[in-house]
């Protein structure tokens, strides 16, 4: 177990409860943790992956600004909804891209799991975008790319990271409810406001 791995996974724990927790703070320990990881996959011979922590780190700068410029009058990030179109809309950009991130994978690198790395590629990156706009979205893909993560980084031998996507996989199912919630409350409140 690499120690470069425990600390990034750290981080990565760090990170996701306060993004359950809807606190603009875990931007800071996401960037720690994505800039750690990129190398982490890169050594792992996971590219998608590694590639993916650029994106993410350029993503953590946007949701730390998006957050913090639509805060709710008492500092809670407001909670919203796509609409049946714009899922629609994701889907079809999302699948394709899928496809042809894993058949550029297979093409032009040593990647072991093409269609598994470009999908855990392909579902985080518009994971990542729906949670930078504070969508709900964003956990029901985010479970789904923390089943998928948990079998292929045990298949590279980064046990720690897989136990961290598990861990993932319980908070990101945790952050689902209490978003639901949250978008409860705002419901009930702008109800009470009218």
């Amino acid at each position: 177990m690499d120690r470069l791995e425990i600390i990034a996974s750290a981080f990565g724990v760090a990170n996701l409860f306060l993004l359950v927790r809807r606190s603009i703070w875990n931007y800071a320990f996401g960037l720690a943790m994505v800039a750690l990881y990129a190398r982490i996959f890169l050594t792992a011979r996971l590219y998608s992956d590694a590639l993916l922590q650029i994106f993410f780190f350029a993503v953590q700068i946007y949701g730390w600004w998006h957050w913090q410029r639509d805060q709710a009058q008492e500092g809670e990030v407001v909670v919203e909804r796509l609409g049946w179109r714009s899922r629609t809309r994701w889907m079809l950009v999302v699948v394709p891209a899928w496809a042809l991130w894993s058949l550029a994978m297979r093409t032009y690198t040593d990647t072991l799991f093409p269609f598994w790395d470009g999908a855990v590629a392909a579902l985080s990156i518009a994971a990542q975008i729906l949670l930078a706009r504070r969508l709900i979205e964003n956990w029901w893909l985010w479970i789904l790319v923390d089943v998928i993560a948990i079998g292929l980084y045990l298949t590279r031998g980064l046990t720690l990271t897989a136990g961290l996507y598990g861990l993932f996989l319980v908070m990101s199912v945790w952050g689902l409810i209490a978003w639901l919630r949250a978008e409860q409350r705002q419901r009930l409140g702008q109800r009470g406001v009218a």
